[in-house]
């Protein structure tokens, strides 16, 4: 009676669970967000908005982006890192505010390693070197040589502490042994103007931002952070060429779920996502850009978060980079 009892029990528990599960409704059964941490407008709001479309149509809700700006991106993150873990409030995170902040802003109140999973990269662009049309360098070769010869004279200008570009520049300076000015601006406009004019001497620039300046003849390009060059720049090398082996600083960006997401919930928009960017208008729209569209699972992109955290930490650390330089 007792071995009858415990298969009873067995049983009725299996279909209870089969029960449970069947009952379970399917992902997404209302609007999904997308938070942005930045204003509209940059690389990965545009990330954001060319899935949240694409998506709205595959699963039939809405999944709108939200721009939440503010402080390098930490008041956006935050939000999204302690949003409930259900699959409804993603993150577009970027390698400043997954990778970076948390190594020069104390007391964020969440950590972006901890609190948020990677979900699926969507995209990773490279940044191009400018330089004054009319500067007396043409490479980054003679770049170099001309800062060691006028050491504190250079400047180059970014769009905030730890940000890409910013770094770019740190571990340009660091592996040439250069001593250059950090100049940050509140926004890319003022910082072009000054480049333009001769008030700086270089600005490491998202690949989309750079290319009118660069065919309009108004900057010329140095050099590219990739490892390999850019198809629409094919004569310009990359820096890792130019005398730094392994020089590969990029601006990528993904969706990012709150910890203890579903992993049903993981995989369904990690198949979404790399099967609409395989479509070829999608591809080629952000390859136009200079935009790497890697397919990835969650484990490979999280391997790759690891890996550059890992890098931003050694650099951080040499070049002892501070928040207010």
């Amino acid at each position: 009676m007792k071995k009858l009892a415990t298969s009873l029990s067995i049983i009725i528990g299996t279909f209870a669970s089969f029960a449970t599960f069947a009952a379970e409704p399917d992902y997404p059964t209302k609007p999904v967000s997308i938070i942005v941490a930045y204003a509209p407008g940059g690389q990965g709001d545009v990330f954001a908005r060319l899935v949240g479309e694409k998506l709205s149509t595959i699963y039939k809700q809405p999944v709108v982006v939200d721009n939440k700006p503010g402080v390098s991106g930490t008041v956006g993150t935050r939000v999204a890192a302690k949003a409930k873990n259900d699959g409804y409030t993603l993150l577009l995170g970027q390698t400043g505010e997954i990778t970076v902040n948390r190594l020069l802003i104390k007391d964020m109140g969440y950590d972006p390693l901890k609190e948020l999973v990677p979900v699926v990269m969507i995209g990773n662009a490279p940044l191009v070197m400018l330089a004054p049309a009319d500067a007396p360098y043409n490479t980054v070769n003679e770049f170099i040589q001309m800062a060691r010869a006028k050491p504190g004279d250079f400047s180059y200008g970014s769009v905030g502490a730890g940000t890409p570009g910013h770094l770019s520049a740190v571990a340009l300076g660091l592996g040439a042994k250069l001593n250059m000015v950090h100049v940050p601006y509140k926004g890319v406009g003022p910082l072009l103007s000054d480049l333009m004019a001769g008030r700086l001497q270089a600005f490491f620039s998202s690949a989309s931002a750079a290319m009118p300046q660069i065919k309009g003849g108004k900057l010329k390009a140095l050099g590219v952070t990739t490892p390999k060059r850019m198809t629409s720049l094919p004569d310009v090398p990359t820096i890792a060429e130019s005398g730094l082996p392994g020089f590969s600083y990029t601006l990528w960006g993904g969706l990012f779920a709150p910890a203890g997401t579903p992993a049903t919930v993981i995989e369904s928009l990690n198949r979404e996502v790399n099967t609409l960017l395989a479509q070829p208008d999608i591809r080629g729209r952000l390859e136009a850009d200079n935009v790497a569209v890697p397919k990835n699972t969650p484990t490979e992109f999280a391997d790759y978060v690891k890996s550059e955290s890992v890098k931003f930490e050694k650099l951080i650390k040499e070049a002892n980079v501070k928040v207010d330089q």
